[in-house]
C-alpha cells in the first residue's frame, strides 16, 4: 500500500517548472542589487518608446545618406521614422521598440505583422547625431541587408539576448514571428532564471525558510557555484554562436546543449585569436590565461550595474601588483602599474593597460569594444595577419619598429618565440599542406579548446589513416568544442568506419557534439535495430531540430541545401537553396547551386530561368556570368 502511494503521488503530483516572476519582485527584497541593475544597460537593452527612453532627435529633423533621406518626427505621441520600405516607396513606420541606451540606440520597426526589423540610421549617443550603421551605400529593398531584410531581423537575431524568458516562435510556413516573453529587457531572471519557486521560499517564514532550506535557493542557477557556471552563463549571449534552443534556455542549461560556439575563423579573428568582426568578447575569453587560471567576469565586471568595478587600471591591479591575490597564487608579485612596465608617461592612453593587453575595435560605428584574451603584444606576428597592438596607436610606426623596441625592453621575455598564429595563418590558405601542424595544435592538451577546435576545422577532411587515428584519439577530450569538431574531420573516412568511430559521440552529454556527430554521418546507414541506429537517430533528429528553429536565415538553408547533397537528396537540396536566395537574394552561391541542380535535373528551361533572376539580382557578377 505504501509503494501504491507513493507511487500515486509521483505519477500525480509531478512538480511545475518554476514561473518568471518579473524583476519587479525581485528589487523589492534586493535593495543595492536591483538598484544597480535599474541603471544598467542590461535593463536597458530593450525598451518601449516614450520621453524616458527614446534618446534622439525626433524634432522633424531629415538625415541624408547615399542618396537616400530619412525623416525622424512625432505625431499624436508616436515616434515615427519615414523611410524606404521593403516595396521600395516610403511611408511613415511606428517606432515599436528601443534597442540600448550607450553607445549608440536603435530603433525597431515594423513593417508588416508578424516581424520587427531593427533600422539601421542610428542615434550616436555621445555625439548626438545621427549616423549610419553600416558606412557604404543602402542596400536596394530586395536585399537581404536593406532594413526590412532577413539580416536585420529583431525577432530572430537579436531579440533573445535583450529579453528575459523569450521565445521567438518562428513559423516557416508563414515566415513570421509570435514572440513570447518574460519581460523586455535584460531582467534579473534572464541571469539567475525563473523565481516563482525563490519567491515563494522567501515570503516563508525565517525558520520555515531553514527548514526549506531549496538548492540554488529556488533558482535554476547558482552563478557563483563555479567559475564555469558563470562564465558560460554570460556567454550564453556575450559569445559569437549557433543556437540550437528557441529564445534564450533557461539559464542553467549547460552552454552546449544550447548553443554551438563559433571558432576563430577567418574574417571574425585574426590567426592569433584576437577580435576582427564582433564576435561578443566570449571566445576571446576563453583564450586567454586568465580563464585557465579561474578568473570570472565578474572579477572585473559587476553583474548587476554591469560596470567595471574600478577605474582605469585599478582594475587590473587588484590581482597584477607586488600584492598579488590568494585566490591566484601563480600570480608574479611585481609592480605592471608604473613606466618600468608600460614605458609610457602616467596616465597617458599608452600607460593604460588595456592599451597593450586589449586591443579596440569599434563596431557599427561608434561602438568599441576590446579583445578579452588578454595578450601580450605580438608585433613579431604582424607577418601572420595578426593585429599588432603596438601600432594601432603608434600609426606612424611598422611592427618591426615595434618589435625590435620590445626586444630590447623585455630581453628575457617568455612570451617570444612560437605561437599558433603562424599555423592557422598558413593553414587558412593552404590547410592540406599543413596537416601536420594542425594535428600538433590540436594535440596541444594545455591550449585553449577553441584554438584547438579551430585546427581541427581548419584541417578539415583528414589525408590519410595515420592522421585519421590522431584525431580518433581526441574523440574523448574534456572540451566539447574539441570533441565535436574533432567528428567534423573523419568523413574521408569509409561510413562504417566513420560510424564506429563516431557511436560514442551520438550519445555524447553535450547536444552540440551529438549533432556534429550526426553531420559528420549523414551518409551512415546502420539497420534498424543495430546498436547505433536508434541514436543516430535521436542526434538527426537534434540537427533537424535545430535547423527548423533557425529556418528564418538564409544561412540554415545553405546548411540543410549542402547536407542534401552530401545525401543525393537533389530534390531536397534544390528547395533548400531556392529558399536561400528568397531570403538573401545576394547569396551567389546560393543560385550557383540552383542553376547546376535544375541542369543536373535535365530541366535546362528552369535552369536558364534561374540563371537570368541571379543575374538579375546581382548584375555583373563575375561568377554568374561565367556560368553556361
Amino acid at each position: 500500500m505504501a509503494a501504491l502511494v507513493l507511487t500515486s503521488a509521483g505519477a500525480g503530483g509531478a512538480r511545475a517548472e518554476p514561473a518568471h516572476v518579473g524583476s519587479a519582485a525581485c528589487v523589492g527584497c534586493h535593495d543595492t542589487a536591483g538598484s544597480d541593475w535599474t541603471q544598467s544597460d542590461h535593463a536597458k537593452a530593450w525598451t518601449l518608446p516614450d520621453e524616458t527612453t527614446v534618446l534622439g532627435d525626433f524634432d522633424d529633423v531629415t538625415f541624408a545618406h547615399g542618396g537616400q533621406e530619412t525623416r525622424f518626427y512625432r505625431d499624436d505621441g508616436k515616434y515615427l521614422i519615414e523611410t524606404e520600405g521593403p516595396d521600395g516607396r516610403r511611408r511613415a513606420y511606428e517606432v515599436v521598440g528601443v534597442a540600448g541606451v550607450d553607445p549608440l540606440q536603435q530603433y525597431l520597426l515594423s513593417p508588416e505583422p508578424g516581424r520587427v526589423q531593427t533600422y539601421d540610421i542610428a542615434w550616436d549617443v555621445e555625439g548626438e547625431r545621427w549616423y549610419p550603421v553600416f558606412p557604404g551605400p543602402p542596400p536596394p529593398a530586395t536585399d537581404g541587408f536593406h532594413w526590412t531584410g532577413s539580416y536585420k531581423n529583431w525577432d530572430g537575431r537579436c531579440a533573445e539576448c535583450h529579453a528575459t524568458g523569450y521565445s521567438r516562435n518562428y513559423s516557416p510556413a508563414t515566415d513570421s514571428f509570435a514572440p513570447e516573453m518574460a519581460e523586455i529587457g535584460v531582467g534579473c531572471e534572464a541571469c539567475h532564471g525563473p523565481g516563482s519557486d525563490h519567491v515563494a521560499w522567501a515570503r516563508q517564514p525565517e525558520d520555515a525558510r531553514a527548514a526549506a532550506a531549496q538548492p540554488r535557493l529556488g533558482l535554476t542557477v547558482d552563478p557563483g557555484a563555479s567559475q564555469q557556471a558563470e562564465v558560460m552563463q554570460c556567454l550564453s549571449c556575450h559569445s559569437r554562436r549557433e543556437a540550437m534552443l528557441d529564445g534564450n534556455p533557461p539559464p542553467g542549461t549547460p552552454y552546449h546543449d544550447a548553443f554551438s560556439m563559433t571558432l576563430l575563423r577567418a574574417g571574425l579573428y585574426g590567426p592569433d585569436g584576437s577580435i576582427l568582426d564582433e564576435v561578443f568578447e566570449g571566445g576571446s575569453f576563453l583564450q586567454s590565461k586568465m580563464h585557465a587560471k579561474g578568473v570570472r567576469c565578474s572579477a572585473c565586471h559587476e553583474p548587476h550595474s554591469a560596470t567595471l568595478r574600478a577605474e582605469g587600471n585599478a582594475v587590473c591591479t587588484q590581482c597584477h601588483s607586488p600584492a598579488g591575490n590568494p585566490q591566484f597564487p601563480s600570480l608574479p608579485l611585481r609592480t605592471y602599474d608604473a613606466p618600468e612596465h608600460h614605458f609610457h608617461p602616467e596616465d597617458s592612453p599608452g600607460a593604460q593597460c588595456v592599451s597593450c593587453h586589449m586591443i579596440e575595435r569599434t563596431y557599427m560605428g561608434v561602438d568599441r569594444r576590446r579583445d578579452h584574451s588578454f595578450r601580450v603584444p605580438r608585433p613579431d606576428l604582424a607577418v601572420t595577419g595578426s593585429p599588432d597592438a603596438c601600432t594601432d596607436c603608434h600609426k606612424d610606426r611598422d611592427a618591426a619598429w615595434a618589435a625590435a623596441e620590445l626586444e630590447a625592453r623585455f630581453p628575457d621575455s617568455p612570451h617570444r618565440g612560437p605561437h599558433f598564429a603562424t599555423t592557422i595563418a598558413a593553414a587558412r590558405l593552404d590547410p592540406q599542406g599543413w596537416v601536420p601542424q594542425l594535428l600538433d595544435l590540436a594535440e596541444w592538451r594545455e591550449g585553449s579548446g577553441i584554438v584547438r577546435a579551430t585546427a581541427l576545422d581548419l584541417l578539415g577532411a583528414v589525408p590519410d589513416q595515420a592522421a585519421a587515428d590522431r584525431v580518433i584519439d581526441l574523440l574523448p577530450d574534456a572540451d566539447p568544442l574539441v570533441r565535436a569538431a574533432a567528428a567534423g574531420t573523419l568523413r574521408s573516412l569509409p561510413p562504417e568506419d566513420r560510424l564506429a568511430a563516431l557511436a560514442p559521440l551520438l550519445s555524447d552529454p553535450a547536444r552540440s557534439v551529438r549533432e556534429a556527430a550526426a553531420k559528420a554521418l549523414l551518409d551512415a546507414n546502420p539497420p534498424p535495430g543495430s546498436p547505433h541506429h536508434a541514436a543516430l537517430a535521436r542526434a538527426r533528429q537534434e540537427w533537424r531540430d535545430a535547423l527548423m528553429l533557425r529556418a528564418d536565415f538564409p544561412e540554415t538553408h545553405l546548411q540543410i541545401g549542402g547536407a542534401a547533397l552530401q545525401a543525393r537528396n537533389f530534390s531536397l537540396a534544390l528547395r533548400a537553396f531556392e529558399q536561400a536566395v528568397r531570403l538573401d537574394p545576394q547569396l551567389v552561391e546560393a543560385w550557383s547551386m540552383v542553376v547546376r541542380l535544375h541542369a543536373a535535373m535535365n530541366d535546362a528551361a528552369a535552369a536558364r530561368d534561374a540563371l537570368a533572376r541571379a543575374r538579375a539580382a546581382n548584375p555583373g557578377n563575375e561568377g554568374l556570368l561565367q556560368l553556361p
